[in-house]
């Protein structure tokens, strides 16, 4: 099986650590650091942290495209690009002591118009039937959603295991792109069905209706409630322990990782959901866009997740 993800829209995550953060004063930082980051580069970053062999697609800025490589390079990571004019843009995210982070967060250049046309001559080149495709993060400005959707339409229809993570899709969209899987959050499912979802039950019953839109499989995490996933094997909800979050920049990321990571080993749709939300809750204790450590997955799967 093989993995390719792919960030349109992919950023040089700048972090700032404080004591405390007070708007309308000055701020004095006490450590900086930077990490090549995007919802695709995470989840490549936590594929490749657990041995899984995958390649990372992304849309990148000729301007500073190479201190983006380098910074994969020192993790010992590699980039497929494809090259645009202009800059990879810059997020920052201001940690504080107590825990809590604020994101500012760019939006991405426009890209030329034969962008998605060079992405679709590397996927076509790569992946057959059964392998997987990672579309997470926003559509850049100017990007067209309508090409967009038919290019993950025609990578469906040759068998590609889609798993699609952007807020620049609608409900409407991906019943139009019928990926494998979807994982929105607690916010993000709201946007889509327009109500507050309350609790695991509730969140289960919304997951089994949005399967009816074509959607082989529907997981949506609920933070500290857990998640819950509809799939052709059964509706299940997790329960996860009480940890103490060093910082959720991520965790979503990594949760598809460990989606993908079960199915790679062979597993069940059911195994995978666990491992998912092992790997998510995992990577809620390292700091940044760290990837979830093995040693606290496996505790995780053995003694912190309990599936109903």
């Amino acid at each position: 099986m093989k993995i390719v993800t792919l960030t349109l829209s992919a950023a040089i995550d700048v972090h700032h650590y404080v004591d405390s953060l007070e708007l309308g004063h000055e701020n004095f930082v006490k450590a900086l650091g930077r990490d090549a980051g995007g919802k695709g580069i995470n989840i490549s970053r936590a594929l490749n942290s657990f041995g899984v062999e995958n390649v990372a697609l992304a849309v990148l800025g000729k301007d500073n495209y190479s201190e983006f490589a380098e910074l994969l390079s020192k993790e010992g990571m590699s980039v497929m690009p494809i090259l645009v004019p202009g800059h990879i843009r810059e997020n920052v995210t201001v940690h504080t002591k107590g825990g809590e982070e604020t994101r500012i967060s760019l939006t991405a250049e426009s890209l030329p118009s034969d962008t998605l046309g060079k992405i679709e001559a590397v996927t076509d080149e790569i992946l057959k039937e059964g392998d997987v495709l990672t579309f997470t993060g926003s559509i850049p400005s100017g990007t067209s959603k309508t090409d967009v959707i038919g290019y993950l339409t025609r990578q469906r229809e040759k068998g590609i295991r889609l798993i699609v993570d952007s807020r620049s899709l609608s409900l409407n969209d991906l019943s139009q792109i019928k990926p494998f899987l979807i994982k929105p959050n607690e916010y993000e499912i709201e946007n889509y069905v327009g109500y507050t979802v309350r609790g695991r039950e509730e969140a289960k019953a919304v997951a089994q209706s949005l399967r009816k839109l074509g959607i082989d499989n529907v997981m949506i995490t609920l933070g500290e409630r857990g998640a819950v996933i509809s799939s052709s094997e059964g509706c299940f909800a997790a329960t996860v322990p009480c940890v103490e979050v060093r910082s959720t920049i991520g965790a979503g990321d990594s949760t598809i990782a460990g989606f993908i990571y079960a199915l790679y080993n062979g597993n069940d749709l059911k195994k995978a959901f666990v491992t998912a939300v092992a790997f998510g809750s995992s990577a809620c204790l390292t700091e940044g866009t760290k990837p979830p450590l093995r040693e606290t997955v496996i505790e995780m799967l053995e003694n912190g997740i309990f599936v109903e």
